[in-house]
């Protein structure tokens, strides 16, 4: 039996983090009812490349799920939502603040329906403070959480990062980890909860060594100057003669002694934390000498903490993902082979037997309480 089965989510949420969290849970065994807007139901839905009759990302992120689709803005939407809100244990809703209360929906109305719930909202900024109705993507949450000024490109632009890490890291993740807290809690109390995730909140433990030094001995991160944003000649990617690029990420004195003698740097070069600039200049003059796949076979069997910075092409096929079955889980469309998005959840708690396809369109409409 997978931990969550017998566990009703009702999902409001559309687009990346609510979606990418209410998956981890269907995959772990609930039941999730996707609640979308008659017409077009979520946004996702219409993004390129196309699926069947889905965007394949939608059939990514919502592979497992039942979809209802209603006017939330209908005056009796509340009263048809009753039955499943009744039987629902988690409520997962990613509007901004007080979207749901001009609904009919926000914690206290469904609270009083069903005691038990456990209500999560996710925003950028949270249900309060000054930034609270503040619009926002990704991007913003990391510029208000200061991680973006850390790596900048020559000019001192901070450099975009290369996926949306806020919605995942600081979204969806917490989403999931504090559904799992209320489920537990409410099995010792018997009371349902309100859950409160703020995705520019969740980042800051990405930063829990800057803070440490900043709120100790003041000394606050500058750019490209830490030792993991480039400060250091260990840590950093350089270039190759073919004009790809290593990832250094030597932290440790055995790994980037054992470096340095792979690429025969000077001893007198070796202390980077001394004269930084001089050691990455010597080591970036050394690596592009010669082709990537030269400098690789070099490093091979050694333990130098030395990558290849791959394509997400060469990175989906890679044999390391082959060997640990990380895109074993496969959705099929006629001729069209879709690997699913790998989840952070172990082969022993997940959902077994056949792969459910994403839901059609209000496929579930049946569950609703029919019109007075």
């Amino acid at each position: 039996m997978t931990p969550l089965a017998g566990v009703t989510v009702l999902d409001f949420s559309t687009l990346l983090p609510g979606p990418l969290a209410t998956l981890m849970l269907a995959e772990a065994g609930a039941d999730v009812i996707k609640v979308e807007r008659n017409g077009g139901g979520d946004e996702m839905r219409s993004r390129k490349p196309r699926f069947g009759d889905h965007s394949a990302t939608f059939a990514m992120l919502n592979r497992g799920k039942r979809s209802i689709a209603i006017d939330l803005k209908d005056p009796a939407a509340v009263d048809r939502l009753k039955p499943l809100i009744e039987k629902a244990d988690v409520v997962v809703e990613q509007f901004r603040p007080g979207v749901m209360r001009r609904l009919g929906l926000h914690y206290e109305a469904v609270q009083a329906i069903n005691p038990r719930i456990i209500y999560c909202s996710l925003t950028g900024y949270g249900q309060t403070g000054e930034r609270a109705r503040w619009p926002g993507h990704d991007l913003n949450y990391l510029a208000e959480s200061g991680l973006l000024s850390t790596v900048t490109g020559k000019d001192g632009t901070p450099a975009l990062p290369a996926a949306p890490f806020a919605d995942i890291a600081g979204g969806s993740y917490p989403l999931v980890i504090n559904i799992l807290l209320a489920l537990l809690q409410r099995a010792k109390t018997g009371e349902g909860s309100f859950i409160d995730v703020a995705m520019a909140d969740s980042l800051f433990p990405f930063s829990c060594e800057a803070l440490a030094r900043g709120f100790i001995d003041r000394e606050w991160p500058r750019a490209d100057a830490e030792r993991l944003t480039g400060g250091l000649a260990r840590y950093r990617c350089y270039r190759t003669r073919d004009n790809r690029f290593i990832a250094v990420g030597a932290l440790e004195d055995k790994f980037w002694q054992q470096f340095c003698d792979i690429i025969g740097l000077p001893a007198a070069l070796r202390n980077d934390r001394e004269a930084p600039e001089t050691s990455i200049e010597a080591v970036a003059e050394i690596l592009a000498m010669r082709d990537t796949e030269q400098w690789m076979r070099a490093f091979a069997g050694h333990d130098v903490c030395c990558s290849l910075v791959k394509t997400i092409a060469e990175a989906a096929h890679d044999a390391q993902n082959g060997g640990r079955n990380v895109m074993d889980v496969i959705l099929r469309n006629g001729d069209q082979i879709l690997p699913a998005v790998p989840l952070p959840i172990d082969r022993a708690l997940r959902r077994s037997g056949e792969v459910r396809p994403a839901p059609a369109l209000g496929e579930a409409n049946d569950m609703l309480r029919p019109l007075r």
